[in-house]
């Protein structure tokens, strides 16, 4: 198993920045590749980026291209994400995932909330 928990979120102005930390547990996270995701009020959860196990390989959506970065810290058992440029419609609940496979998201954490205010 891979356990995770999300910290980082909170209120921020639009245009502002956050940085979200995923902590991990288990020797499993060293080859899982790892995301985030998020879901807004009444909306589907939805992928944000991803990133392979080395680091190496990374992927966004779209509409976050260009402002937000996923990264990750083998050593600490951690991963992040640096959301820059932040709009009200990156209000949301920011989960972190692991798949150690390669080929399904397994393992979530409980969420940290986002709100960007206007």
């Amino acid at each position: 198993q891979v356990p995770l928990v999300e910290s980082g979120g909170g209120l921020v102005q639009a245009g502002g920045s956050l940085r979200l930390s995923c902590a991990a547990s288990g020797r499993a996270f060293r080859w899982s590749r790892m995301g985030w995701f998020r879901q807004a009020p009444g909306k589907e959860r939805r992928f944000v980026a991803g990133i392979s196990w080395s680091g190496g390989v990374t992927s966004y959506d779209d509409s976050v291209k260009g402002r937000f970065t996923i990264s990750r810290d083998n050593a600490k058992n951690a991963v992040y994400l640096q959301m820059n440029s932040l709009n009200p419609e990156d209000t949301a609940v920011y989960y972190c995932a692991a798949d150690p496979s390669g080929s399904s998201w397994v393992y979530w954490g409980q969420g940290t909330q986002v709100t960007v205010s206007s």
